[in-house]
């Protein structure tokens, strides 16, 4: 029998009973629309677990920090104290698959803008090091090159992190917002720890202020950044070198001092697969470190299981419609019996009965895959639209930001195609045994039934 003779008469025995054949196809939109949705929810729900989590940084850093905070497994906390210096950072370069080393040292500044000023924390690190770090895009254009003009001090900057300027010389408090794009701002050296003060607590030197040149982070899902100050290391350095000039003996002891430890390196790994070696060859060195895999590990293994609970969901329903189309085929041979001996008697091949009746059921399946994921798509849509208080639930569940505005349901290429390909097989399984069946029936038993 010809392929095509097969399938117009598969499609053809579909069609005389249309109710059967519609319910049975009913119970796999069911099934497929469980499967879609359901594996769609966790995919959605890691996918904002991880978008959450980028905006603290990305998967690929690694932190060490002088004083490296952890916590085991039973919750117990622990501190240790690492130094962390220019010996230490050429050991790291070493390490396979580094990619970036970068120090970081963090001092106490005052920004000024007119009669405004600022306290504030700045990250002194390597500006060669940032875009290998994924730092956010910068606005107007601006790049990470280091400034050639040194009598200005380049800064890297979250624009919330210019809120909150105040007039020391007002007798009311009342915060000004500065414009890093557009208002002039100069900055000096506000370190409290070594700076000499009098009796009344006025300072005793004349604190040097540095004109500054201001990129700005477009922070957009980069919440890390949004109040942070960056500058490169070596304006840092030769800034804190000539504030050290300007203090008594005594001071300038406890401020060199802390020139010679970082207060905690970056390190960027060439992929996110080698992170976890970087920090295997860290702790050989007897040394802690940090990454955001350390906590996206445990997300995904929950994130998992969930899916594996929604997708048994769905999968129940699918079995349900298996044994429906079982049912229909079933049926559908009893009342065909006479049709199979007529097969028989006219010379049709047995493995060519088996065939069709196999080709019906993967229709049955391949109809209501198709069926199913279209109306998965629409679901997904409505669940996205409507189930912002699902979402908050999840993601609360999950630990991520329950104001996250992330899809609640997510459903990549592969998802629809493994779902038809699915309902297909589901329907070859289910139509097997009544196939086999089909083809044991007696030719004679066959021509005399009614």
């Amino acid at each position: 029998m010809k392929i095509s003779d097969l399938m117009k008469m598969g499609l053809r025995n579909l069609g005389r009973r249309k109710a059967r054949t519609a319910l049975t196809v009913v119970g796999i939109v069911i099934g497929t629309i469980s499967i879609v949705v359901m594996i769609s929810i966790g995919i959605g729900m890691n996918q904002n677990f991880r978008e959450n989590l980028m905006q603290y940084g990305s998967f690929t850093v690694i932190d060490m920090e002088k004083n490296q905070v952890s916590i085991d497994d039973k919750g117990n906390y622990s501190e240790k104290k690492q130094k962390l210096d220019d010996k230490l950072i050429a050991k790291l370069r070493q390490i396979p698959h580094v990619k970036t080393v970068s120090p970081v040292m963090t001092f106490s500044a005052k920004l000024k803008s007119g009669n405004y000023e600022n306290n504030t924390v700045i990250y002194a690190m390597d500006a060669d090091s940032f875009e290998a770090l994924e730092f956010p895009k910068l606005k107007n254009n601006k790049t990470y090159k280091k400034s050639t003009n040194k009598a200005k001090i380049k800064l890297w900057v979250g624009a919330d992190s210019f809120q909150g300027f105040y007039n020391p010389n007002s007798s009311t408090f009342q915060p000004k917002s500065v414009d890093p794009l557009k208002d002039r701002v100069v900055l000096n050296i506000n370190d409290e720890d070594v700076i000499p003060r009098d009796e009344n607590g006025n300072i005793k030197i004349q604190l040097k202020d540095y004109n500054t040149e201001l990129a700005v982070f477009d922070t957009e899902g980069y919440g890390e950044y949004s109040f942070r100050v960056f500058m490169d290391m070596g304006q840092f350095l030769d800034m804190y070198k000539d504030f050290i000039k300007q203090l008594p003996a005594d001071k300038r002891k406890t401020a060199e001092k802390k020139l010679k430890e970082y207060e905690g390196i970056k390190i960027n790994a060439d992929s996110v697969e080698n992170v976890q070696d970087i920090q295997d060859a860290i702790k050989e060195m007897g040394y802690k470190s940090s990454s955001m895999s350390d906590f996206t590990q445990q997300i995904e293994n929950f994130s998992k299981t969930i899916q594996m609970v929604l997708g048994g969901v769905g999968a129940i329903s699918m079995l349900v419609a298996a044994i429906s189309i079982a049912n229909t085929m079933i049926m559908s041979i009893y009342e065909r019996t006479k049709e199979i001996g007529v097969m028989k008697v006219l010379g049709c091949q047995i493995v060519d009965i088996k065939k069709l009746f196999l080709f019906e059921a993967a229709m049955m399946g391949l109809i209501g895959g198709v069926i199913g994921i279209t109306c998965s798509y629409g679901a997904s849509y409505l669940l996205n639209t409507f189930g912002g208080a699902l979402g908050s639930a999840l993601n609360m569940m999950g630990g991520g930001d329950e104001g996250a505005g992330g899809s609640l349901s997510v459903i990549p290429l592969w998802l629809p195609l493994l779902a038809s390909g699915f309902a297909i097989l589901i329907g070859i399984i289910s139509g097997y045994y009544p196939a086999s069946r089909a083809t044991k029936i007696s030719a004679i038993e066959a021509m005399k039934n009614e």
